[in-house]
């Protein structure tokens, strides 16, 4: 009697399991039909409107319910096996039951669980709109435009659905869903179509997707030809068709469908054929792209034209055919010559490029950068880039004899700090080096640091009119070898003053300065003015004045941005505005600004990087730090192993840094030590253009700075009120003086002596 009692609690839950797939299937097939009653031209449009999202929640509670009566059967069983084996056997076997047991296995207990973990596996019809939703982020110039689209594999640039033309879509139609707006999801004439085609080998391969069957295809299931994906994809489409409206679904469909390498969803595809919106489009160009999903590659016009332009007159024809266009407009769009944009892969300013996605992916994270639409609108300016990257190229080519292979350079709008132009090497795309970015590359500065050590002794006791003695000196370290500081032309030149030395450049008298205003302090103010990577850690000598530590030209760059701002250092700034995918702003300037040297002491500098008479010892008359017509505050530079040669310099509107040199710091050849025949003839360049029809700026001088003229020798010079004035500024009348003093100690010896 117990056996019988199992048996029969067995058959009964073999029995419901049974009744709840086929009420399982029932709720699905009625959904369905639901789906096309719903959908018939027949139905008033306000019930369409009503009941246009069928509901399945009774299809996942049967789900449920059989899973758990699944669940709770093998508990059962094994609880039985484990209490009662040996009856159970007996039950099986001496009652020939065993093969009726396996049966009502298979039939009634696995193949449930095996159909419902199945269902399981299914992506979720929900994640269609997040995944389809992805976008390409975009990033700008100052003036909208577009320099590059960062994405993984697939580009996307989704538009709304109003957007797109009737014609583009009605082209899609006709060429891959006819029946779009009266099936269900799939459409088995098509898919027998397909399978006779295939087999007879017609027309080459045919799959027989709807519209809905492709969507899931590409953005919920993998690319595999399988029989099982196909099944998959068969019963997504009918739940996808269920959960969205016609209009979501083929707005999703044109967003995220290929046309082409890494364009995905029809906008894209206008940017990439055409250089267009897709609401530009023509019909010509819309009937071309909307035969490309089938087989992007086969009919890209870029592989073949005459095979792209015969599948374009075929979906023409569809669409004659189907009433979407007339004859004349037939006509037309038969004989309209499509004009192409270049399909190869576009960035511009591609070492600028690189530099915002670190940046961005820094701020935001790398997966919202790729797939958040962001729009970054930043501060470069295409024209002026394009200008001077082409001059750094010419010139370093021209020049190469001189033992350089590539040049960097950076141009900011000294007002707001904002990069103009952002040029890194000769060529991003030179094989081997060319995507070595310079700009952010540590290197030696040389001469061209001296501003910092001058502008910390110009705010201490020192003055424009202070003597430096430029002759030979050894310093002695503990620890260390003794150091011994050389000019670049290998002379000394007596007693000169701090304007003559800055402004010639000679580096006995900068390092002599240094050792009295302090190596740490100087570091403290070259991270002040900009130097972000300087710390105060005891590494660095008396060297540092004359260029012992790397700098980035970016940094480098804005040190002389911070004095053509009077002393105000500001962060370089790259970004006008970054965008959601929402349009709204998500990036805030914090625009800090810090002075860090006197307006008064800024002046003074600008005063003597500006006076090409002063200079003109070391750099003659005729040379390439000077622009007729303007007054511009220079400085060059030039490691003691002509690794590196740099030269910088500003107006009050403008700033322009260069270097020249070779990646793997291979020295030049020794004609560059004075700087001339380097980096100068492509800043002057480059500054040339930048003032281009521009007037002469000058920076007023400071109420508290004054002039001095000694008339003695009609030579003058500037001073900060409160500082100390000498009495003199003639140095032939000074040196007469020590003259006398001279002859007078050896007078006194002479008479001591007689």
């Amino acid at each position: 009697m117990q056996y019988l009692n199992k048996f029969l609690e067995f058959v009964e839950f073999t029995g419901n399991s049974i009744l709840y797939v086929l009420k399982l299937l029932l709720a699905l097939l009625k959904n369905i039909f639901s789906s096309l009653f719903i959908r018939s031209k027949k139905v008033p449009k306000e019930y369409q409107d009503k009941h246009k999202k069928p509901r399945l929640f009774t299809f996942f509670v049967f789900i449920k319910d059989t899973i758990i009566s699944v669940i709770f059967w093998i508990f059962r069983l094994i609880k039985d096996i484990v209490l009662f084996p040996k009856k159970i056997f007996t039950f099986l076997f001496l009652r020939k039951s065993f093969l009726s047991g396996i049966l009502f296995a298979i039939f009634f207990i696995f193949l449930p669980i095996t159909i419902i973990r199945w269902f399981k596996e299914l992506p979720s019809p929900e994640s269609l709109v997040i995944e389809a939703n992805k976008k390409s982020t975009v990033i700008l110039d100052r003036n909208g435009k577009l320099m590059y689209e960062i994405y993984v594999d697939k580009n996307y640039h989704p538009v709304d659905f109003e957007e797109i033309p009737e014609y583009v879509k009605n082209a899609t139609l006709a060429v891959e869903d006819d029946k779009f707006y009266s099936h269900f999801g799939i459409r088995f004439d098509s898919v027998i179509r397909a399978i006779k085609n295939n087999l007879s080998k017609e027309n080459g391969l045919q799959g027989g997707s709807t519209i809905t069957q492709q969507l899931v295809k590409n953005v919920l299931l993998t690319p595999e030809r399988t029989f099982s994906r196909k099944i998959k994809e068969a019963v997504l489409a009918v739940l996808v068709e269920a959960r969205y409206s016609k209009k979501d679904i083929f707005e999703m469909y044109l967003n995220n469908i290929p046309y082409g390498g890494t364009a995905w969803g029809v906008q894209t595809a206008s940017k990439k054929y055409f250089n267009k919106d897709v609401w530009e489009l023509s019909l010509a160009e819309a009937s071309l792209l909307a035969g490309l999903p089938t087989a992007p590659t086969s009919y890209s016009p870029a592989t073949d034209l005459e095979t792209a332009k015969s599948r374009q007159r075929f979906v023409l024809d569809r669409m004659l055919n189907l009433g979407y266009i007339n004859k004349e407009e037939f006509n037309k769009a038969i004989s309209e010559e499509l004009v192409f944009a270049d399909t190869d892969g576009y960035i511009r300013a591609p070492h600028f490029v690189d530099y915002i996605r670190k940046d961005l992916e820094k701020r935001y994270g790398r997966r919202y950068v790729e797939f958040g639409g962001l729009t970054v609108t930043t501060t470069l300016d295409l024209d002026i880039q394009d200008k001077v990257q082409s001059i750094v190229t010419e010139e370093v080519n021209k020049n190469s004899y001189l033992g350089f292979s590539n040049g960097a350079s950076v141009v900011m709008d000294v007002k707001n700090a904002e990069v103009l132009a952002y040029v890194g090497s000769i060529d991003y795309f030179k094989e081997g080096w060319g995507a070595y970015d310079v700009v952010t590359a540590m290197r030696q500065p040389g001469s061209s640091i001296k501003p910092v050590t001058y502008g910390l002794a110009l705010s201490g006791s020192f003055t424009p009119a202070s003597i430096i003695d430029d002759s030979p000196v050894t310093y002695k370290f503990k620890g260390s070898k003794d150091y011994t500081p050389v000019n670049y032309d290998g002379q000394y030149h007596g007693k000169v003053t701090l304007r003559q030395a800055l402004a010639n450049s000679y580096n006995v008298p900068a390092v002599k300065v240094a050792n009295v205003v302090g190596v740490d302090n100087i570091v403290l103010k070259g991270r002040e003015m900009g130097l972000t990577n300087w710390e105060v850690d005891g590494s660095y000598g008396l060297s540092i004045t004359l260029g012992g530590k790397e700098v980035r030209l970016l940094d480098h760059t804005n040190v002389y941005a911070t004095l053509a701002r009077q002393g105000v250092y500001k962060e370089p700034e790259v970004y006008i505005s970054i965008k959601d995918s929402n349009g709204y702003d998500i990036y805030e300037n914090e625009n800090t600004k810090k002075t860090v040297l006197s307006p008064e002491v800024s002046y003074l500098l600008w005063d003597i990087l500006s006076d090409q008479n002063a200079r003109l010892p070391a750099f003659g008359v005729n040379n390439f730090l000077s622009i007729p017509g303007h007054k511009i505050a220079v400085k060059t530079g030039t490691t003691n192993n002509i690794k590196d040669n740099w030269t910088l310099g500003y107006t009050p509107s403008y700033v322009v840094g260069v270097w020249v040199g070779n990646n793997d710091g291979t020295p030049m050849r020794q004609g560059l030590a004075s700087g001339l025949t380097g980096a100068a003839p492509i800043w002057n360049k480059i500054m040339t253009e930048m003032l281009k029809d521009k007037p002469n700026e000058l920076y007023e001088r400071p109420a508290n700075v004054f002039v001095k003229k000694d008339d003695r020798c009609g030579i003058s010079e500037i001073f900060i009120k409160g500082t100390v004035i000498p009495s003199s500024l003639c140095p032939e009348k000074e040196k007469e003086k020590e003259k006398e003093k001279e002859d007078d100690k050896d007078g006194g010896k002479n008479e001591k002596n007689r």
